[in-house]
C-alpha cells in the first residue's frame, strides 16, 4: 500500500465586479488584495484514491459538489465519491451561493467548476510516489468563542466583555492546528493540509476580494518551500479571531501564527510510505426549526440581526415556503481516512462543542472536522445555545435547522468514522 500523491492549485479570482457574500447586503468586489485559489490534493494508495479540493470562498452548494464529483469521473475516471469539496469560508470572496440580497453569479460558478476539474486533472497527472507525515499542535491566540452570555440571560454575538452587561464567553474554542504533510521520497516538499477552526472574516464588506487569513498562511508556506497549502476549515460556527477581552490579531499575524505552528509541526513528524485510505459517506435528513410568530418577526427572546433587519423581513416568506414545501433538508456526512486519521466533513457552520464532541467521541482514532464542505444547511448550533439566541440561533435563511439538527450530524459522523 505504497503511498503516490499529487497537489495542484489554480487561480480562482473573479474579476472585478463580481458580487461578494457573506455580509447580506450588495457588496461589490472592486479591489483584489490578493488571489483566491482552488487547491487540490489526491491521494493513491492501495487501489483507494481520496481527494481533497479547498476553495477560498465562503461556502459550496451540495449541487456544485456533485457537478464536480461528476465531471471528475468522466474526465479522469475517479470515483466522485472519494473527493471531498470544501470552503475555507473567506467573507471577502465571490457570490457563490445566494446570500441575503445577493444571488450567486451563476456564469462565474461555472468558471469555478470548470478550473476545479482542471486542478484535479493537474493534479492527477502530478501523482508520485511519496511519504506522509501527520502531526498537531495547539494556538490560543488566533480563534476565540465569540458569543458572550449577557447578565439576562441572551447571548450577544461579538460582544466585548468589558461591557458591565457581560458575564463570560459560552462556551470553549478548539485549539487544535492539525497538520498533513506530504513530501516526495527524496524529501522534497508536495504539499499540506492544515486544519483550524476560525471565521476569516477581516475583508469583504470593503469591496475587497481575499482569501483572508488562510490566504496569508498557504503564502506563508510557500515561502517556506511548501508549494500547495491547503486550509480545512474546521467547527468554526462560533469561533473568530475577533477577541471578546482584548483586541483582535490582524489578517496577516492571524496567517503567520498558523504557518509558524505548521512548521513547528512539520519539523517533528514522522514520515510513512504505507498507508492505508477509506473514504465513506452517508446522507441524512435534517428537520428544519418548527418557528413562533416572534421568532419569524425577530422578536423572541435573544434574537440578534445584524446589518439590516429588513433583509431577513425580506427574505422571510421565502423561507417559510422553503419549509413548507421540501419538510427537510438533505446533508451528507463524509470521512476520508488516512491510516489512525479521520477527516469528518460537515455541510455546515457547525459549532465548535459539536466538532469536540465528534472528536472525543471517536477515540481511538484521531478525527478532525472539516466544515464548510459538500453543501451548505448554514449555521448548526449545539442544542444548548438556542436557549439562550445570539446571531447564530436567530431564525433567518442561514439558521433554520431544528435543535436536534447538531447532534443528529454528530451522531452519523462518529458512527461512519468507526465504520458501523
Amino acid at each position: 500500500m505504497a503511498l503516490r500523491a499529487g497537489f495542484a492549485q489554480v487561480d480562482i479570482t473573479p474579476p472585478l465586479g463580481t458580487h461578494i457574500i457573506g455580509w447580506l447586503r450588495a457588496v461589490v468586489g472592486e479591489q483584489v488584495l490578493d488571489p483566491l485559489y482552488a487547491r487540490v490534493a489526491v491521494l493513491e494508495s492501495g487501489g483507494q484514491t481520496i481527494a481533497f479540493v479547498q476553495l477560498d470562498t465562503l461556502s459550496v452548494r451540495w449541487t456544485q459538489v456533485n457537478d464536480v464529483r461528476q465531471r471528475i469521473a468522466a474526465q479522469y475516471g475517479v470515483a466522485g465519491g472519494g473527493v471531498m469539496v470544501s470552503a475555507t469560508h473567506t467573507h471577502a470572496g465571490p457570490a457563490v451561493a445566494n446570500c441575503g440580497v445577493v444571488v450567486r453569479d451563476t456564469a462565474y460558478v461555472e468558471e469555478l467548476t470548470r478550473r476545479i476539474v482542471e486542478g484535479f486533472g493537474q493534479a492527477l497527472a502530478a501523482l508520485q510516489p511519496a511519504e506522509i507525515g501527520m502531526g498537531w499542535t495547539h494556538e490560543f491566540d488566533v480563534a476565540h468563542n465569540r458569543r458572550v452570555v449577557q447578565r439576562d440571560g441572551t447571548v450577544r454575538c461579538h460582544a466585548s466583555l468589558r461591557d458591565p452587561n457581560a458575564l463570560c464567553n459560552e462556551g470553549p474554542t478548539d485549539p487544535e492546528v492539525a497538520v498533513i504533510a506530504v513530501r516526495a521520497v527524496d524529501g522534497t516538499p508536495l504539499g499540506m493540509l492544515l486544519n483550524y477552526a476560525c471565521h476569516p472574516t477581516h475583508h469583504g464588506g470593503d469591496g475587497c476580494f481575499s482569501a483572508g487569513f488562510p490566504g496569508v498562511f498557504a503564502a506563508d508556506m510557500a515561502g517556506r518551500g511548501w508549494p500547495v497549502a491547503m486550509y480545512l476549515q474546521g467547527a468554526a460556527g462560533n469561533m473568530h479571531f475577533s477577541n471578546p477581552a482584548d483586541s483582535p490579531l490582524t489578517m496577516a499575524e492571524c496567517g503567520a501564527h498558523l504557518a509558524a505552528d505548521a512548521a513547528a509541526v512539520i519539523e517533528d513528524l514522522a514520515w510513512r510510505r504505507e498507508v492505508r485510505l477509506t473514504s465513506r459517506a452517508k446522507s441524512i435528513a435534517l428537520p428544519y426549526r418548527t418557528v413562533t410568530d416572534d421568532e419569524v418577526a425577530g422578536t423572541v427572546f435573544g434574537a440578534q440581526r445584524f446589518v439590516d433587519p429588513a433583509i431577513y423581513d425580506k427574505l422571510m416568506p421565502q423561507l417559510l415556503e422553503r419549509i413548507r414545501t421540501r419538510g427537510t433538508q438533505p446533508a451528507e456526512v463524509q470521512v476520508h481516512a488516512i491510516d489512525e486519521w479521520s477527516l469528518v466533513s460537515m455541510p455546515a457552520e457547525y459549532f465548535v462543542e459539536l466538532g469536540l464532541r465528534i472528536k472525543e467521541e471517536s477515540r481511538p482514532r484521531h478525527a478532525l472536522v472539516v466544515a464548510y464542505a459538500n453543501g451548505m444547511v448554514g449555521y448548526v448550533p449545539h442544542r444548548d445555545a438556542f436557549r439562550r439566541g445570539g446571531y447564530e440561533t436567530t431564525f433567518t435563511m442561514s439558521s433554520r435547522q431544528a435543535p436536534e439538527a447538531g447532534d443528529m450530524l454528530a451522531d452519523l459522523a462518529v458512527r461512519l468514522v468507526r465504520g458501523d
